[in-house]
């Protein structure tokens, strides 16, 4: 699994380098996304839609909000690390507190047993702790796969990938067989994926309809829902700020459109 997160950082590594060099040009900049953005919707409309459609339809919502609570768990520890160095030493303990609980009497993290016992979730992130830092967000880019994206918001996505439990658990986990081991990470990879994919089917699809320029839509429903993030220590208002769930990895993994 280690090999497939830092396989994954080195590519979004380079993506961001080679759209970061391109970014002074506005022109060239706009040119890669909307190309990048077009092979994103035709992977998503020929595999990763209609996959995250035929799992809805042999699912239910039980089973889903399972893998869905799995899933958000296994963020738990990238949240408690950003807490702390935000300086909310008192979410970091309840996300540890949280990823202990769920992790054991919640069943590996499919019931949310904590937000039962009053413990609520506050989720945030390497890319909002650079916020904090006063670190500049850069220009929207959609890269391969994972979709609207900022240098910022990339560089935190693949931080947090790298605190997430599955990146360590091949020194733990032992099969008898790779083809048992990749067949286990992948298709937990696999599977995050198109839960998050299921999870955003309606809201994705109503936030294009009817739209003719869909890469627009999406680019300003993404960049608006980033002004709620937490600035050089203060909180922008959100009063007026739309609620578009872009977090693809989010309760899960990371999705394109």
């Amino acid at each position: 699994m280690k090999k497939v997160f830092l396989n994954f950082v080195t590519a979004l590594s380079i993506c961001i380098s080679s759209t970061a060099a391109i970014a002074a040009d506005e022109g060239m900049l706009e040119t890669y996304n909307r190309s990048m953005f077009n092979f994103n919707t035709m992977f998503d409309d020929y595999l990763m839609k209609p996959v995250a459609k035929g799992y809805r339809a042999v699912t239910n919502d039980f089973v889903r909000e399972r893998v869905r609570n799995f899933f958000a768990n296994l963020k738990e520890p990238a949240t408690m690390i950003n807490h702390t160095l935000q300086g909310n030493f008192a979410d970091t303990g309840k996300s540890g507190g949280r990823f202990l609980i769920n992790s054991t009497l919640g069943l590996l993290g499919t019931f949310d047993v904590a937000s039962g016992w009053g413990i609520a979730k506050n989720k945030t992130g390497l890319d909002e702790t650079l916020a904090k830092w006063c670190v500049p967000d850069g220009p929207f880019i959609v890269l391969p796969f994972v979709g609207p994206s900022t240098p910022r918001a990339a560089v935190g996505f693949a931080g947090d990938a790298v605190a997430n439990p599955l990146y360590w658990s091949e020194d733990y986990i032992h099969f008898s067989d790779d083809w048992k081991k990749y067949t286990f990470y992948y298709g937990l990879t696999a599977l995050g994926f198109v839960s998050v994919r299921e999870e955003n089917l309606d809201m994705l699809d109503k936030l294009t309809l009817n739209s003719v320029d869909s890469y627009s839509v999406i680019k300003s429903a993404y960049m608006q829902n980033r002004l709620k993030m937490h600035v050089c220590g203060t909180k922008a208002e959100t009063g007026q700020v739309p609620s578009y769930d872009f977090d693809f990895d989010d309760e899960d993994f990371d999705d394109d459109e």
